[in-house]
């Protein structure tokens, strides 16, 4: 039996509530697998086309005529957060009672400890959000505060910070939840962004996006899991990734990935992340493993027979 962390992919579940509905059937299905096997769960999420469709019919409902009230951006996280993981859980759950298997699944919002001083605030880097031209752009930035600069020459779009994640404000109730063989449903989308005010430390939202598979590391790590499992859209990592020499890795420690890395084998907006990520959680274990595979691969990456483990060598 091994706890793990499992993390999926935003993209991958679907464009509408309707079709991530559909989805998540067959996702249910994969994750039961893997429960039957006897392994104990958590599983995370990304967020960003469903956070992105919450926040854009936000602003487009607030500059209405109704004129709704402005929804902060990590409101629109939690949103996101209840939106998703309500779908997640019910189709587990409707699978599990399709299988006979007396099992509790929860969804719990998250929230992750970001660090006021981080330097990606002072850059901001993730568009969210409808485009504008220059012109509403100007006045939206000079009557909001907001960023906004230009999008791949389709207009422009407010961007927001990604900082570190350096704590789960809720690690221990999601700890004691697997502990006791509950499924769980944390950390969507990264996990809604906090900051500890300076004074009396209260936690304050911030408009930023946590990267996911970072904030999944983390959790994994405090909660003293055994693995984590990131599911994506191929079925392992790749060096020489899309060129005739290309070479998947079935096995790898973390000092070739840093050579790897060196060499700029992986690309930013994609696997970057998901190997810094996988890095971080074996780099002070060597019984811990991570694992880069696809969804539909998961059991057979989880058995040694798919996807590529990360590990520290001995």
């Amino acid at each position: 039996m091994s706890k793990i962390v499992v993390a999926l992919g935003g993209n991958a579940l679907g464009s509408n509530p309707k079709e991530q509905l559909e989805i998540l059937s067959n996702v249910a299905k994969i994750l039961v697998d893997l429960i039957k096997d006897g392994n104990k769960i958590v599983l995370t999420h990304g967020n960003g086309p469903q956070v992105g469709q919450i926040s854009l019919a936000m602003e487009y409902a607030s500059n209405g005529d109704v004129k709704t009230p402005e929804m902060p951006f990590a409101e629109c996280g939690s949103m996101s957060q209840g939106y998703i993981g309500y779908q997640l859980q019910q189709s587990i759950q409707d699978e599990l009672e399709r299988q006979k298997i007396v099992k509790n699944c929860a969804t719990l919002i998250t929230q992750v400890l970001v660090d006021p001083k981080d330097k990606a605030f002072k850059s901001p880097t993730k568009p969210i959000g409808n485009f504008y031209t220059k012109e509403e752009a100007l006045s939206i930035e000079k009557e909001k505060g907001y960023v906004l600069v230009e999008d791949s020459g389709r207009g422009y779009r407010r961007v927001v910070p990604s900082p570190e994640p350096i704590d789960i404000i809720e690690k221990n109730v999601i700890k004691e939840l697997v502990d006791n063989d509950n499924i769980v449903i944390a950390v969507g989308g990264g996990g809604i962004p906090v900051v500890k005010t300076d004074k009396i430390e209260l936690l304050l939202g911030v408009d930023a996006v946590i990267d996911k598979d970072k904030s999944s590391a983390l959790l994994a790590k405090l909660i003293d899991a055994d693995k984590l499992l990131i599911l994506t859209s191929i079925d392992k990592v790749y060096i020489n990734f899309n060129t005739e020499s290309q070479k998947g890795l079935d096995e790898v420690d973390i000092n070739d990935l840093k050579y790897f890395i060196k060499s700029k084998q992986f690309a930013k907006g994609s696997m970057l992340p998901k190997i810094e990520a996988c890095m971080s959680f074996v780099e002070d274990d060597d019984k811990k493993l991570a694992i880069i595979s696809s969804l539909e691969n998961a059991r057979d990456a989880l058995l040694g027979k798919s996807g590529t483990i990360i590990k520290r060598r001995k």
